[in-house]
């Protein structure tokens, strides 16, 4: 049940040392911050990346208690905004490290300046190959064309530099933070909570460190939620379609849109994607090229995912029975009525579980809905999923990007023992209320 200001007031105990206590977390994640921003050589030195980041994520996470727990007024808020800003203007200067994806949208966007189909080229086409930059020669899918929707492509195509693009998906990330901000307004939540999003080291990282153009499906698709709870169906379904036209896993919100939209408005959404694939219609049935490929050869910190697949006869199968799951659990959420917000934690908790591919990265589509229901299990699962940068180092090195079952287990199995444990505690709760 959400609670109103004013039953939030006097639900919760004041504290003037929680508000100390805030500045004191904030100050040491900023000296980590601007320490991880200085390291040369990033990649070599991913395990004491990863520890500082583990230790980030504990000052976050009491962060998010201190939030939960008291009343703390505008100062505290103001603290949160500020040091929201100065973690990401410490990590913006930083070269982005951990991932070459940065490098690929810049070589994606001199494509397009010369006019070439992004769907139907590749970075190791003999006539490309100078458009590469030589110091991050592109390794991963580099015999296949891009495996990105149209609007993140156009989004490649507006910057040129590596701090363009830093900025850009910086920017888009903070734009979200507004958005998240209004809708706890609207729906009457307290502001603090935004806390969960913008001290999220799993976003800073994603964001300001590295510049994943994720960011950009995240503010379209929380613009979305914003629509559809000011009761504006139209806007609603245009946003719905520019997020799933920047990263494919917003389709999932599509049932949740059309039932509180009426299904008529399906032919909005479809209409808004198709014009944003126009201008590389030329590609065919190519626009999906890229896409089947990384379907097919692509694993990578998976989770529930790598349990099916060792009981399938094949990766085919695997993803079949994954797939048949992820609707199961959309039409789960259907049936229940949830919540709109509690459903979308639903959906991308359960998609990154049960997908092949679950990069850290990734999980920042799920923190946004983490404000409004903030899950214990979950927002350790925010803070392990650093974890995932482990095969980082080998992978710089020349070896191929392989995940320990060690390191995997270390990440997924406490969130998976709590999921677990909480839904077993929820559904036995009724019973006994029943028995008495």
């Amino acid at each position: 049940m959400i609670q109103t200001p004013e039953e939030t007031k006097s639900a919760k105990p004041r504290s003037a040392l929680a508000i100390l206590a805030l500045v004191l977390a904030a100050v040491v994640m900023s000296a980590i911050f601007f320490h991880l921003s200085h390291l040369r050589g990033f990649n070599q030195h991913v395990p004491q990346f990863i520890g500082l980041a583990l230790v980030a994520g504990a000052l976050y996470l009491a962060g998010v208690y201190l939030v939960e727990q008291f009343t703390l007024g505008w100062p505290a808020l103001f603290v949160i905004l500020a040091a929201a800003a100065v973690f990401r203007i410490i990590l913006f200067p930083a070269k982005p490290p951990l991932s070459g994806d940065v490098y690929r949208y810049q070589w994606e966007g001199k494509v397009q300046a010369l006019s070439f189909n992004p769907y139907t080229v590749y970075p190791d086409e003999l006539r490309l190959l100078k458009l590469q930059d030589p110091k991050h020669p592109l390794t991963t899918g580099a015999t296949t064309p891009t495996v990105y929707p149209p609007i993140s492509e156009i989004s490649f195509a507006w910057v040129k530099t590596i701090p363009g693009y830093k900025a850009l998906y910086t920017g888009f990330d903070l734009a979200t933070l507004g958005v998240l901000l209004i809708m706890l307004a609207t729906l009457r939540q307290p502001l603090h909570r935004v806390l969960i999003y913008a001290w999220s080291p799993t976003v800073l990282v994603s964001f300001s460190l590295c510049a994943h153009q994720d960011s950009l499906a995240i503010f379209t698709l929380m613009l979305a939620h914003l629509f559809i709870i000011s009761r504006k169906a139209l806007l609603s379904n245009v946003f719905l379609a520019f997020s799933f036209a920047s990263k494919f896993f917003a389709i999932l919100f599509l049932p949740l849109f059309l039932k509180r939209s009426r299904w008529p408005s399906s032919g909005v959404f479809a209409g808004v994607v198709l014009l944003c694939y126009l201008p590389f219609a030329s590609a065919g049935w190519k626009l999906f090229h890229g896409l089947f490929n990384y379907a097919a050869a692509w694993e990578g910190n998976d989770s529930l995912f790598r349990l099916i697949y060792a009981a399938s006869a094949s990766k085919a199968q695997a993803e079949f029975v994954a797939g048949i799951l992820v609707l199961v659990v959309v039409a789960g959420v259907m049936r229940t009525r949830m919540p709109l917000l509690r459903a979308g934690l639903f959906l991308t908790g359960g998609l990154l579980l049960l997908s092949p591919n679950a990069f850290p990265w990734y999980f920042t589509w799920s923190i946004p809905f983490l404000c409004f229901y903030p899950s214990a299990p979950w927002l350790l699962m925010s803070v392990t999923c650093v974890l995932g940068y482990a095969p980082v180092a080998a992978y710089a090195a020349g070896q191929p990007y392989r995940n320990s079952p060690l390191i995997l287990a270390l990440e997924y199995a406490p969130v998976l023992a709590w999921l677990l444990w909480s839904g077993w505690k929820a559904s036995v709760q009724p019973m006994r209320k029943a028995e008495r």
